[in-house]
């Protein structure tokens, strides 16, 4: 009899597994077509980010929720803006080049951009969803948490902005570097031109 009942299991617990196979799979397709579409995905995470905030502004609560939310997205910062290796950690020299005669090393987050807005986008999620359940609800007098939470990001960022200064990288490029030829005259080539 206990054959019988595990294979009328497995059998209902097939169409399950292919659905959420078929789910992820999807998903993932999805996903994948995202990753060059920066500004696109970046503004669908600022919707979702302002419909969280309504929710929360509207009902007046989940303060405590919100708070966590603000700490998780403060500690994913920190990952984007440091580099993968750390050169305080590092000992065998193999980290960013603090000199000029250093050789060049591009700079590698420790968190990159695509796994940093999905983790945003789903921490955003995950904390609407949470809105809905009223054990996350805890009273609390929310200036409070703002105000501490504002403290700890100065702190934060102060830490991690003196970083930057000390090891002497700069975790933004602004598009390709391009370098003009100038004429000895000091005017620009491409304006010189009828």
């Amino acid at each position: 009899m206990e054959g019988v009942s595990g294979d009328r299991a497995a059998e209902t617990s097939l169409p399950l597994a292919k659905w959420r196979s078929d789910f992820s799979r999807a998903f993932q397709y999805y996903l994948d077509r995202s990753t060059p579409h920066l500004v696109g995905r970046w503004i669908g995470t600022l919707a979702v980010a302002a419909v969280y905030m309504l929710r929360v502004y509207l009902i007046q609560g989940f303060y405590i929720v919100s708070y966590g939310l603000g700490i998780y997205l403060l500690n994913l910062l920190i990952g984007f803006l440091s580099p993968r290796v750390d050169p305080e950690l590092e000992v065998d020299g193999a980290s960013l080049p603090t000199r000029g005669s250093d050789e060049f090393k591009p700079f590698i987050r420790r968190l990159p951009e695509f796994k940093f807005w999905y983790a945003i986008t789903k921490a955003f999620c995950v904390a609407f969803v949470m809105t809905f359940f009223s054990v996350f609800d805890v009273p609390v007098f929310w200036p409070i948490l703002l105000c501490y939470w504002i403290v700890l990001f100065v702190l934060t960022m102060k830490r991690q902005i003196l970083h930057m200064i000390k090891y002497k990288y700069v975790p933004f490029n602004i598009g390709k570097q391009r370098y003009d030829k100038r004429r000895p005259g000091g005017s620009n080539s491409s304006l010189s031109r009828d």
